[in-house]
């Protein structure tokens, strides 16, 4: 049963979240709440046959998986490797992966075979999109620049991103974050940082511990909160519940539901209602309650 200040916006539609690189190697995905309760549809795009028959014998009934590898259009080299999740159409650094413990044998190349690629903004089955959750290893930057128009309506995309080029030619996390900076969104929190042991020093036996050096990130960006009056109702209210069920953006939330009220499209009874689902008194004057 839906909370009451989601029924109170009234949605047009349920979230819709596409996943491109759906792999579940990682384990439960950041939108997986929202799927559970019923909140959200997913188009997943995963192009490994065996990963591919995996979400298909597990899809829901607000799920579709489709073998499409999106990236600029054209065919490229798709490069499998020992480690699953380090598969890419890029080639592996191997010189950089040696100066950390383990990535060379990660990154080791077991086949190689020739796929083509189709633009985001080309998928004609693709419909709405709110959130766009990505990790292609290395691509995303190439995928970003060819799904413009589609990525205009969306209002949060969630990536994997790079500190240290793993991958020949890899854009790291400078070159990704001024794209969608350009497409109108702003960082909004990182999900997750993985550091790695910088090789070849082993301390105590284990190749694991005693680390610092950051590597990736799961990084959430969103349409500029400063800039919400240029976003539709219907943005607004997805957006509100993507801040609330996935990255437990509190603040985030009550500055959508706040543009909603203000411009007339729901009932102020959202914000109390807000906060009561929440457990938490809210007010929007931007001022201490204690003071």
């Amino acid at each position: 049963m839906a909370e009451a200040w989601v029924d109170l916006l009234d949605t047009a539609r349920l979230t819709a979240v596409v996943d491109i690189g759906a792999n579940p190697i990682d384990g439960d995905p950041p939108y997986g709440p929202m799927l559970r309760d019923g909140l959200c549809t997913v188009t997943g795009f995963e192009p490994q046959p065996e990963a591919l028959a995996e979400l298909l014998t597990a899809a829901g009934p607000n799920e579709r998986y489709l073998p499409n590898a999106v990236g600029d259009g054209g065919e490229h080299e798709l490069k499998v490797t020992w480690m699953g999740g380090m598969t890419s159409l890029l080639e592996p650094d191997v010189e950089r992966l040696s100066t950390l413990n383990e990535f060379a044998r990660y990154g080791d190349v077991l086949q190689r075979s020739t796929i083509a690629t189709t633009r985001l903004d080309d998928i004609a089955e693709l419909g709405p999109l709110d959130l766009l959750k990505i990790d292609v290893q290395g691509s995303e930057l190439t995928i970003f620049r060819n799904g413009r128009r589609t990525l205009a309506d969306a209002v949060a995309v969630h990536t994997e991103m790079s500190f240290v080029p793993l991958y020949r030619d890899q854009p790291l996390f400078g070159e990704v974050d001024a794209e969608l900076r350009a497409q109108g969104f702003v960082l909004h929190t990182f999900a997750a940082l993985k550091k790695w042991p910088i090789a070849p020093g082993v301390f105590d036996g284990n190749i694991f511990s005693t680390h610092q050096q950051a590597i990736e990130a799961d990084v959430a960006y969103v349409k500029d909160f400063a800039r919400l009056h240029e976003l539709d109702a219907e943005q607004l209210k997805h957006l509100a519940l993507l801040a609330h069920h996935v990255y437990g953006s509190h603040d985030l939330a009550v500055r959508c539901l706040a543009q909603l009220v203000d411009g007339g499209a729901v009932d102020a009874e959202v914000l109390p209602a807000y906060g009561a689902a929440v457990g938490r008194s809210v007010a929007t004057n931007g001022v201490r309650s204690d003071r």
